[in-house]
């Protein structure tokens, strides 16, 4: 395998240990996260001044001589597939596309090829200079399969590290846009009862409450109070339908990012979003308040109306505040257009 050298001198007033200096001076184009130079000490694949160091803490001066052998990316075992893709940004350092609904993320057992790392693969080619020191596409975060919208991918190891820390910090910003059952208002008695759930002023609602793994169904996630993981989602009404309103445009955000946390959290509130077969069901809607095209359009929803509208970080290279918006696709503007349809 082939290796790279790469040389680079510590400035002026270095932090106290070598890990960190020299994850403070090493070059951006190197493309090495703190992560990654750890390692390489550990392995030791870094010199000072001509001397291979593998203590990450040892203390190094300003002026010193800084040798760092790579191993170049090796080949991912992932194959390329020419999909197309809606890319709405893309650099050297990351990508963010607009997924398509029925798109799996990642290849998996069931789904070991069209999944958006296989088109990532042959859209970004030899653009990408490893992750982890394997050439493929840093995975972040992820939307499930029938959701559509928007997603930020890493396409080196330095921007991987920087977005999955902000993921951890919960400082991305993410706003979805869903449409449900029923319409979670202050109002509603009902809603004062379920626990986890309160209102904040502005009418939004915010369910707190633990997520784990299903005991019996593998496939889904459960609403816990002790063990499992802490999740918080927001949500407000954008758009009631219905007379009365029976169904509602929803804006979403997340504090946390677990597994189906926005499906889950509103079927527990009452409100499961139209189309979903793991949580949101299929409900009789009353025929007198709503029309019939509207009531046919929510019956035959083929998924979980929701889409990832809004994605928000601070670029991890640059540090440049960077934010996108991915209109509604073309399926949940139809069911919106039938829900708003007069009554006859």
């Amino acid at each position: 395998m082939e290796r790279r050298r790469i040389e680079f001198v510590i400035a002026e007033n270095p932090p106290k240990r070598l890990d960190k200096a020299v994850s403070r001076d090493v070059p951006e184009e190197a493309s090495l996260s703190r992560t990654r130079l750890a390692r390489l000490i550990d392995e030791g694949s870094l010199s000072v001044d001509g001397v291979v160091t593998r203590d990450p803490k040892a203390r190094v001066e300003a002026g010193a001589v800084i040798a760092v052998t790579v191993e170049e990316a090796s080949d991912s075992h992932i194959g390329a597939q020419d999909i197309p893709l809606e890319v709405i940004y893309e650099d050297d350092d990351l990508i963010v596309i607009n997924k398509p609904a029925g798109m799996v993320v990642h290849p998996a057992p069931g789904t070991p090829s069209g999944t958006l790392v296989n088109a990532l693969m042959h859209h970004c080619g030899e653009n990408l200079s490893g992750v982890g020191g394997v050439k493929r596409p840093g995975i972040v975060h992820r939307i499930d399969k029938e959701t559509s919208g928007l997603l930020v991918v890493a396409k080196s190891d330095a921007a991987h590290q920087g977005l999955a820390a902000q993921f951890e910090r919960h400082t991305v910003e993410r706003y979805y846009r869903a449409v449900c059952y029923g319409v979670p208002d202050a109002n509603d008695p009902r809603l004062r009862g379920v626990k986890g759930a309160s209102f904040e002023p502005g009418n939004i609602l915010k369910l707190t409450t633990q997520l784990a793994r299903h005991k019996t169904d593998r496939q889904r996630q459960a609403v816990l109070f002790h063990g499992g993981r802490h999740a918080v989602t927001r949500a407000r009404i954008v758009e009631p339908f219905g007379t009365p309103p029976v169904a509602a445009l929803i804006e979403c955000w997340l504090e946390t990012g677990r597994t189906h946390q926005i499906r889950v959290h509103m079927a527990h509130a009452g409100h499961g979003l139209i189309g979903d077969p793991t949580y949101g069901g299929k409900r009789k809607l009353p025929l007198k308040a709503l029309s019939e095209t509207a009531i046919a359009a929510v019956q035959s929803f083929p998924r979980q109306a929701l889409h990832a509208a809004v994605l928000g970080f601070v670029h991890p290279i640059s540090g440049e505040a960077m934010r996108f918006e991915a209109p509604l696709p073309q399926d949940m503007q139809d069911l919106l257009d039938a829900l708003r349809s007069p009554v006859t």
